[in-house]
């Protein structure tokens, strides 16, 4: 029998997290996300299991997902890399869209001990099916009027959203969507849709703070390694010097990179999350009123873009100061290869002038040899009787010279062989 894998059971749950219950309209939604840090996930889960126990348990707790009843409302609670969102849906008529009070006490009690930061808060107002276009009156009162109203299609033409996209005195951004004929689970998935598309446009947007703070600190290490190179093409420091000022900048590269890396990879996956939740809602416009789309995009291409152009300049820094540093390397190195050539040539000279003595001491060695062995004939020819001793040593001068130096020849032809 084939056994399962670990993962199995896990990964078919993920197929099914992130979801909302089905309801109709007319409904209110609040959600809240909270930004949480690499140790508060464990926090996260005991929080949500304290707000459990004070309610109905719909789907079970797990690591990424839950449902809860809390009194006429629904709690859907989700783990994310790094936030959490919690959803309280309110069904049935209202008068006041906007009013949170509807969602009290449960809303402070949830708010009581939430791990993390809010990042973003929004209230959803789901209207009935064929209510009218909110009357001047009526946007004045919901939204800012100061601001610019977006106001466009969804869903085909089957719903309409209408909104500011500010942030109100309660805390929370304001959206309602018109019913225009969303049917079944229609309601539920635009509104997830929606708060997706905002939830990943708010994170995207976390880049853009720190590539606008650590942008001119980028800007000083690229005219920091402009000089450096233009130093290293001169000649005009010592190459020590220039060695420990590359060693430094590239340091603090390698320190932006790695605080930075993380932040501007998750932009730019958030983005294109954003982007594909925008092309999924099939938005059409509606004249007089800027649309859905083009303020996502006018509001947060550019800021990625900013974070993408912050990248980039951190790759190219990093590969230029790669390049420096392997021109100042290679003038090191060719400069230490003269120094060593020089050094070998000073060698061959000291060895050929060692050869020079050798051979003017093996000549004299020659010469002192042959003085011993002739003094040492001269000692024989004085012990033997009729035998002239200064005549004996001058003729044996000729031979014993002759044969000194035969004898050291041969030496030396050994050694070298």
């Amino acid at each position: 029998m084939i056994g399962n894998h670990l993962l199995r059971a896990s990964l078919s749950e993920e197929m099914h997290v992130r979801r909302l219950p089905r309801f109709a309209a007319p409904a209110r939604l609040i959600q809240i996300l909270t930004l949480l840090g690499e140790t508060t996930g464990g926090a996260a889960s005991d929080h949500i299991a304290a707000i459990a126990a004070r309610g109905e348990i719909v789907i079970p707790i797990a690591a990424k997902y839950a449902v809860l009843k809390l009194g006429d409302l629904c709690l859907v609670w989700e783990r994310h890399t790094e936030f959490a969102s919690y959803t309280l849906l309110l069904t049935g008529p209202f008068d006041a869209p906007f009013d949170r009070r509807a969602f009290e006490p449960h809303l402070a009690s949830i708010l009581e001990g939430m791990p993390g930061e809010i990042i973003r808060a929004v209230h959803i107002a789901v209207l009935a099916p064929g209510a009218p276009i909110p009357t001047p009156a009526e946007r004045q009162d919901w939204f800012d009027a100061d601001e610019a109203i977006i106001e466009c299609d969804v869903a085909g033409g089957a719903a309409r959203i209408v909104s500011d996209f500010r942030l109100h005195a309660d805390g929370y951004g304001r959206l309602a969507i018109l019913d225009r004929g969303l049917a079944g689970d229609e309601p539920s998935q635009l509104v997830v849709r929606l708060q997706e598309l905002g939830n990943y446009r708010k994170m995207a947007l976390l880049g853009l703070p720190l590539a606008q703070r650590l942008t001119p600190a980028v800007g000083e290490l690229e005219a920091r390694l402009a000089d450096l190179t233009a130093q290293v093409a001169e000649r005009t420091a010592e190459d020590d010097a220039l060695m420990g000022e590359l060693t430094y900048l590239s340091s603090k590269l390698a320190q932006l990179t790695t605080e930075t890396r993380y932040r501007m990879s998750a932009t730019q996956a958030y983005a294109k999350l954003a982007i594909e939740r925008l092309e999924k809602l099939r938005i059409g416009a509606v004249a007089g009123h800027q649309s859905l789309d083009d303020f996502t995009e006018r509001r947060l291409m550019p800021a990625v873009r900013t974070c993408d152009s912050f990248t980039s300049r951190l790759e190219d820094l990093s590969q230029r100061a790669a390049w420096t540093s392997e021109l100042l390397r290679t003038r090191i190195d060719i400069a230490l290869a003269k120094q060593n050539r020089d050094l070998l040539a000073s060698m061959d000279r000291r060895t050929d002038l060692q050869l020079r003595l050798q051979q003017t001491v093996e000549g004299l060695s020659v010469v002192a040899i042959s003085y011993y062995l002739v003094a040492l004939i001269g000692y024989i020819a004085a012990a033997v009787p009729g035998l002239d001793k200064k005549l004996t040593m001058a003729a044996a001068v000729p031979f014993v010279v002759a044969g000194v130096a035969l004898s050291m020849l041969r030496v030396r032809k050994k050694l070298h062989g």
